[in-house]
């Protein structure tokens, strides 16, 4: 989300473009103007909402940079809590919803979200983005949009094409980010495909692999 991600930049003094919402949203943290926003149908998003309600998965819902829910539950609070936001509950989802949704995101245990990936990827094939972020999150997002999408869209609007790109990542939602980058980098342990298709291997987030080779990157710099 943006309102979740803006604290962050205000304190590393980052004013360039940012991308959200797994793509579907770039704005401009120094005005907060919205530069890029591809919502999910209506229509489309009322199916994947029935087919969510159908198997009795939690779904966070977005709109207008908002967190809506069901219901207040364990995984709501949890989730919550992990993004420093506030959650409305507006009982079901479904039957709620009169506009175009940014993202929705299903919550789950690791099995649960395995299952409902494979099954939703044959459901919505080709009608809807659908990735596992963490393994206990399954994102669904419009079909236009992807990380790499939404950094074609910041590379057009700054001025710089994807040979001249570095992107790194761990999640099966960052493949589209590598396959666009000039060159790709996948954390230690990242996703499979990740791993398949990465032009390089990082450490871990316990290492400070990502900035390692940023540092390295800088100091090899004339």
């Amino acid at each position: 989300m943006f309102r979740s991600v803006r604290p962050y930049l205000e304190q590393a003094g980052i004013d360039d473009p940012v991308v959200c919402y797994q793509g579907a949203l770039v704005a401009d943290p120094a005005t907060g103007e919205v530069l890029r926003h591809v919502p999910i149908p209506l229509a489309l998003a009322r199916e994947a909402l029935a087919s969510f309600a159908a198997e009795g998965v939690h779904v966070n819902c977005y709109v207008g940079d908002e967190l809506y829910v069901a219901e207040v539950n364990d995984e709501a609070r949890r989730y919550a809590g992990f993004q420093h936001i506030p959650v409305t509950a507006v009982g079901p989802l479904v039957d709620w919803l009169d506009e175009p949704p940014t993202k929705l995101v299903a919550v789950g245990d690791e099995q649960r979200i395995r299952e409902l990936a494979e099954r939703f990827k044959e459901l919505f094939h080709e009608r809807l983005f659908v990735a596992t972020s963490l393994p206990i999150f399954l994102e669904l997002a419009s079909p236009d949009v992807s990380k790499g999408s939404g950094m074609a869209f910041v590379a057009d609007h700054l001025g710089f094409d994807a040979a001249r790109a570095i992107a790194f990542g761990d999640g099966e939602n960052d493949v589209e980010l590598l396959e666009w980058a000039g060159y790709g980098i996948a954390v230690a342990d990242a996703h499979p495909r990740l791993q398949a298709l990465a032009d390089w291997t990082c450490p871990g987030p316990n290492e400070t692999g990502v900035a390692s080779v940023l540092e390295a990157l800088l100091d090899s710099l004339p």
